[in-house]
């Protein structure tokens, strides 16, 4: 990690992906565009250049296509797409996500990136309070929501994962979760039987060394790695609105200050955030943390 100021602002490229893979929901959302335009003031406040702004939509013969899933899956296919090129063309990718499914996307993307046809080595920081690592056979719930983490680990949902571009699965040792607190049974004895590395809250909330060093072997191992926000990991007083919250989470302060760190490192290649409560009702203070959570992390990568 370096510190100081650059004299070089990063630009940033955005890029909405609304898609939610929800069966018995509306499979468009509008949280990421209520995020992006709270955020075009932030960055302008900040000194920070937003490069692409680019939505993620499918074919008018991919339209065709039934399965919200496999939609879903397509849909990621192009997210991924995107955050390879504008990551090629020398922009930090912001990704702005319906929800947790287009980590996948995410990940294939910085996957691609590189300079040739071979996949980076990709890194995962997961910061949720859940650690959505169920796997069909271990779901209580049956949501999509559950599995994103187990499937770009190679743990199930191979085709979701292909057509995504994610080929091959992330390591379980490159990935790091933070801030989980809500796990079901079976899915606890899939990480605990996984290399995935655990921050607590705590560890999180005061910057620990014991998570300093998770982040800084993580760097060590891998070529790029992605940073992944659910913003249900927020304390539910900070984010009203929001489905499947846990007690005792972070504030967006405590969040950003977190993200400032992480951030500052090199091998940091791209930001998601993902699940903006779109509910009227308490909307403004939701969307008030979510850009204090996002100028923590711009400010780290504006630091490096």
């Amino acid at each position: 990690m370096q510190s100081g100021e650059s004299s070089d602002s990063p630009k940033v490229g955005i890029v909405i992906q609304p898609y939610t893979g929800h069966r018995r929901g509306p499979e468009i959302s509008p949280g990421p565009e209520i995020i992006y335009n709270g955020l075009v003031e932030v960055l302008t406040e900040m000194g920070i250049e937003q490069g692409s702004k680019e939505m993620v939509k499918l074919t008018p013969e991919e339209e065709k296509d039934y399965g919200v899933w496999h939609r879903l899956g397509l849909a990621d296919g192009h997210l991924g797409g995107i955050i390879a090129r504008i990551s090629k063309g020398g922009e930090f990718p912001l990704g702005l996500l319906a929800n947790c499914n287009s980590c996948l996307g995410m990940l294939a993307g910085l996957q691609q990136s590189g300079p040739n046809r071979r996949p980076l080595e990709v890194g995962l920081i997961w910061i949720d309070t859940h650690g959505d690592f169920n796997t069909p056979e271990t779901t209580l719930s049956g949501m999509l929501g559950g599995m994103p983490v187990a499937c770009a680990a190679g743990k199930c949902l191979f085709r979701l994962r292909f057509k995504a571009g994610l080929d091959p699965a992330i390591p379980t040792s490159h990935i790091v979760m933070m801030a989980v607190r809500d796990l079901d049974p079976l899915e606890e004895e899939l990480i605990d039987n996984s290399d995935i590395t655990i921050i607590s809250t705590e560890a999180l909330v005061n910057r620990s060394q014991r998570m300093q060093d998770a982040i800084a072997k993580l760097s060590q191992q891998v070529e790029v790695i992605y940073v992944h926000i659910d913003l249900d990991v927020l304390d539910p007083s900070e984010i009203p609105g929001a489905n499947l919250t846990a007690p005792n989470g972070p504030t967006a302060a405590q969040l950003g200050e977190a993200l400032r760190l992480i951030m500052g490192y090199e091998k940091v290649g791209a930001l998601g955030i993902a699940s903006f409560p779109i509910a009227e009702e308490g909307r403004a203070k939701s969307l008030q943390s979510t850009l204090e959570v996002i100028r923590g992390a711009l400010a780290g990568l504006k630091a490096r």
